[in-house]
């Protein structure tokens, strides 16, 4: 009966340090991420809310989430599928669909079903995500960056891409292009 015991209480531990170890993870990354290691990230980076709004970034006029973190939309998707999946969604976290959109938007909020089972939010039939790098409401660190296999634009209100950051202002985005 002794061993029963040990036996059942170190596979609880182990259960514990595998579901603490999960749950660092933002919870909507696809694929195979919970095996990976995750960037350090504040987590109001991650939208919190589901209600999206409009600011004014760089000149843009841009969407972003409850907490003012800018959202971005990735020119491989389609209207359907996010091709951001594993280490790119633990980068650029999918934003949880459903979303309600601020009074004088007028574009078209939807949801898509991600490979891992998930609902993502759209707008205008662009998956959405936030960016790891932007660490403070306002910051656009994303837009114009060529990582995870294709680039990331500024949702604007209009739906269209935001323009680029300018060469001379660029940086490296925090180092997480690969």
């Amino acid at each position: 009966m002794r061993n029963r015991w040990w036996v059942t209480t170190a596979f609880a531990a182990a259960m514990l340090t595998v579901a603490a170890c999960g749950s660092s993870s933002k919870g909507s990354s696809g694929g195979s991420a919970g095996s990976q290691s995750s960037p350090s990230v504040s987590a109001s980076a991650a939208s919190a809310s589901a209600a999206v709004k409009s600011t004014k970034i760089g000149g843009a006029t841009v969407l972003t989430n409850a907490k003012g973190f800018t959202l971005y939309w990735f020119a491989p998707d389609t209207s359907t599928t996010s091709n951001c999946n594993g280490s790119c969604a633990q980068y650029w976290p999918p934003v949880k669909g459903p979303v309600t959109g601020a009074s004088g938007l007028t574009g078209t909020f939807g949801t898509i079903k991600r490979s891992d089972g998930s609902i993502q939010a759209t707008y205008n039939g662009h998956p959405l995500y936030t960016y790891v790098a932007d660490t403070a409401p306002g910051q656009a660190k994303g837009n114009g960056q060529n990582s995870s296999g294709g680039l990331w634009h500024e949702v604007t209100a209009s739906g269209s891409a935001a323009p680029a950051p300018s060469s001379s202002s660029s940086s490296s985005g925090g180092g997480y292009g690969y």
